[in-house]
């Protein structure tokens, strides 16, 4: 581990601790990204064209709008340029995960060996493993590039369970879409169906992770819908959206026997935001981002002000940690802007949807 690694000044980056000063938090992360022993070449060679200078003028939160949205950089640059230099000059190798590719070619970001392992323990610690007997579990979400499937390889070998998966490929399925080939989307989706039924016919299974377009194509297949009724015991769904109707039909009808779990991300946040304890069927779920680390800021993509709380707009996404720096990134999502808990930095988001078009590009969220 070289010096600069090991200087105290970069304690509080730990992934592994949440910070209890945000600003100070904040502020170290800027000093991290953008410090010419510590930052990545990206982030060091874009400071070059900034009409301002991070080091002195970031502040607080409010100051990350500040930045332009790079986020379509990620599409190609070579993601040895994304590692801080601070991890050294042999830094260990970054898991490397990508977008969806809902608004176009798929976008890359780099999970660091210190965030990777202090996000699982999160996700071990949350209410999808804390308490819960381990089970096998069925992942029928994409995995390969996609870090919403892949994180459960690892949390399979923490907790010594059988992981198992299906083959799902959600660009195709997009092209599909996009060409009008209704047909072979069905196909597809059958297809998938199929693999998931053959794993709950063959094999134990006790929690079942997915996505809301397939829970519903599940839920029409009369023979899944018995399986799932007697095996599952926990359903946790996200990579796309739910109306409140599809999730009473879904929790209330089709699978009243499993407790479900959701959680909103995006691979731009490099982790998912919980679902807030306490919800009603009646009610939109409300997700709450890991401050300071991920917040969330709900605007009118016209002015780019806030609405006002209980109106919907766009969702703007930041993610500061040591290892990812990503600001100012407005997301192809519209959401209902709530109010955080307290000491949170930010908005709480509900009932999110994707936006029509962005970018130019029509929004097709298909399977994920």
């Amino acid at each position: 581990m070289t010096e600069t690694a090991t200087d105290p000044r970069w304690d509080v980056l730990d992934p592994a601790v949440r910070p209890k000063d945000p600003t100070q938090y904040l502020r170290a992360a800027v000093q991290w990204h953008f410090g010419e022993e510590t930052g990545s070449k990206f982030w060091l060679e874009r400071a070059k064209e900034l009409d301002f200078d991070p080091l002195t003028s970031i502040h607080c939160y409010d100051d990350l709008r500040r930045f332009p949205n790079i986020v379509d950089d990620l599409r190609d640059v070579p993601v040895e340029d994304l590692i801080p230099r601070g991890y050294g000059p042999n830094p260990p190798a970054p898991r490397v995960f990508e977008s969806g590719g809902t608004t176009g070619a798929p976008k890359r970001i780099i999970l660091m060996t210190d965030w990777l392992e202090s996000a699982l323990d999160r996700m071990e610690q949350g209410p999808q493993f804390s308490g819960r007997p381990p089970s096998n579990i069925l992942v029928a979400m994409p995995t390969g590039p996609h870090k919403a499937g892949s994180l459960y390889d690892y949390i399979a070998e923490r907790q010594n369970f059988t992981k198992f998966s299906i083959d799902i490929d959600p660009r195709w399925v997009k092209k599909l879409i996009s060409r009008g080939e209704t047909e072979q989307v069905r196909a597809y989706v059958e297809h998938v169906l199929d693999q998931i039924e053959h794993v709950l016919i063959s094999q134990n299974v006790g929690m079942l992770v997915t996505t809301p377009p397939l829970l519903l194509a599940c839920a029409r297949r009369p023979s899944l819908v018995e399986l799932i009724n007697a095996k599952i015991d926990l359903i946790t769904w996200g990579g796309a959206h739910m109306t409140l109707d599809q999730r009473f039909e879904l929790e209330r009808v089709s699978f009243p026997k499993a407790r479900f779990l959701s959680r909103y991300s995006s691979a731009l946040i490099l982790e998912g935001s919980r679902q807030r304890s306490g919800t009603s069927l009646d009610e939109e779920i409300v997700y709450d981002p890991g401050s300071p680390v991920v917040t969330f800021l709900v605007v009118d993509p016209t002015t780019g002000e806030p609405v006002p709380y209980g109106q919907r707009g766009q969702v703007v996404m930041n993610h500061v940690s040591k290892g990812m720096f990503l600001p100012n990134n407005l997301e192809r999502d519209t959401a209902i802007r709530v109010p955080g808990p307290p000491g949170q930095i930010g908005d709480s988001v509900s009932a999110p949807q994707p936006v029509e078009t962005f970018g130019g590009e029509e929004v097709i969220e298909g399977i994920y």
